[in-house]
């Protein structure tokens, strides 16, 4: 089985901004488990939780165009993955991620340029993969480095890559300028290689210096070769179709189950439903909401931004609480959002609940003490909550897009295909009405918790995808 080096920008347990952090946390275990060897390069930031590192390399010199480096290079080791930290003061000994409260990082470009570049270094000196897997824009340039900078360096000979897309929407723009400052040539930046609309894109580069693609979800990977989600580079990736791949992500259901769940006030399990009540009444509670066991409550976990479909909602809402409905909400993001919804909680605190902010208990307890969890996003490349929600028998009500198409069904939770508040209206409807026969309402609960999203599905994919790409001349 091969050997694949990852590299990414954020991984669980040492930093996490999204979910990106939670497939590399999870996803090499994974891995280790199919029998493929696995290690993950990212930065070492100064708010990084590393504390039990190891260094194994003390002084790395890089010269990345104009720029010179040294960098140390730590190590942890969980679940049998290596993951080497880049301890580099300059580039990553701050607190935050791409950004801080004054907005992104003006040095992103080199900061992670160098990233690839260090990643490229490990496996020269430390650690020799098959297969370079490089997520999102944060990583982009890895390929470029590898099949164009360094392709007549025969430590890389026979070396191939993979990049994946966890959100097109997050392309990596720089200006022209900077070309300079990641040592690539000049001829590079053109139409057809890092060039897009004037300016350098560092996923772009991804996707057109890499042997595979892959998305995190198959309907996902249709979806972006349209001019609806593709970002203005459909054209690219529908040029690149048969090297395009969706694997779907998986949860940790180690962490993501009600019979073990320590967040909750009860556990329970599709066998024993008994707890679930317990977590709702506990939940309605917390946030004051009037009703009782037949009351619905819709919950939400998540980020306060445009994709996430949240006008939706905005404009569905009196008609939710005209239904009976009671909404618990979490999240933080735009404040026009967070104001939104602030309001909708002072105007019908009885019938609202909204928290805002990141609380990952309270996220656990709305999922264990909801009866639907709500995704009206306008595009999902995989989402977890809708998987955790059928894991917890909180049945999923979703926009039919991306991940949430292909994880939640007719069975198992409810879907709406339009864009507005009209449409996630009637899709809630119907739930509601569902939701009133409590005895076909409880079958689609043990239905739903059945459903197996493992990460070790997933890993298989990617074991599959891994040899084929090794088969690539």
């Amino acid at each position: 089985m091969p050997r694949v080096l990852m590299v990414t920008s954020e991984a669980n347990p040492f930093v996490k901004t999204g979910g990106l952090a939670d497939v590399l946390g999870a996803l090499p275990p994974a891995l280790q488990r199919q029998g493929v060897e696995a290690a993950v390069v990212m930065p070492r930031y100064g708010n990084a939780e590393v504390h039990w590192a190891e260094r194994i390399w003390r002084q790395m010199h890089i010269w990345m165009g104009p720029h010179y480096y040294q960098a140390a290079i730590d190590q942890v080791v969980i679940e049998g993955v290596r993951y080497f930290l880049v301890n580099c003061t300059p580039l990553y000994d701050r607190w935050g991620v791409y950004a801080d409260m004054h907005g992104d990082f003006g040095d992103n470009h080199k900061r992670f340029a160098f990233l690839s570049r260090a990643a490229l270094e490990i496996a020269r000196l430390l650690w020799r993969p098959d297969i370079i897997h490089s997520h999102d824009w944060p990583a982009g340039l890895t390929p470029v480095y590898l099949h164009h900078s360094f392709r007549e360096d025969p430590t890389f000979w026979g070396m191939k890559s993979l990049f994946t897309i966890h959100n097109l929407g997050y392309q990596g723009e720089f200006g022209a300028e900077v070309l300079a400052d990641t040592g690539l040539d000049p001829g590079l930046f053109r139409t057809d290689l890092l060039a897009h609309h004037g300016r350098v894109n560092f996923l772009k580069a991804g996707l057109v210096f890499s042997n595979a693609l892959n998305t995190v979800s198959p309907t996902y990977a249709r979806e972006i070769q349209t001019p609806e989600y593709g970002w203005g580079l459909d054209g690219l990736l529908r040029a690149r179709t048969h090297s395009l791949f969706g694997i779907l992500n998986g949860v940790d259901y180690r962490i993501w189950d009600p019979a073990t769940d320590r967040h909750l006030p009860a556990r329970y399990s599709a066998g024993n439903l008994e707890g679930k009540s317990a977590c709702k009444s506990s939940l309605m509670a917390e946030f004051g909401l009037s009703g009782d066991g037949g009351t619905p409550v819709i919950g939400m976990v998540t980020r306060f931004a445009y994709q996430k479909g949240l006008e939706f909602l905005g404009e569905a809402l009196p008609g939710l609480l005209d239904m009976g409905a009671r909404l618990v909400i979490l999240g933080s993001g735009e404040r026009k959002y967070e104001d939104l919804f602030r309001w909708w909680a002072a105007v019908r605190p009885d019938r609202v609940g909204v928290r805002v902010g990141y609380d990952n208990a309270l996220a656990h307890r709305i999922t264990g003490g909801a009866d639907m969890i709500l995704m009206p996003s306008r595009y999902e490349p995989c989402g977890l909550n809708q998987i955790y929600g059928l894991r917890y028998g909180t049945l999923p009500l979703v926009r039919s897009t991306g991940g949430l198409a292909d994880t939640v069904q007719a069975g198992t939770g409810f879907q709406f295909w339009g864009q507005s508040g009209h449409d996630l209206y009637g899709a809630a409807r119907y739930a509601i009405d569902a939701f009133a026969d409590q005895e076909n309402w409880r079958e689609m609960m043990r239905r739903a918790m059945a459903q197996d999203f493992s990460w070790d599905h997933s890993a298989k994919d990617y074991a599959a995808l891994y040899r084929a790409i090794l088969d690539l001349k």
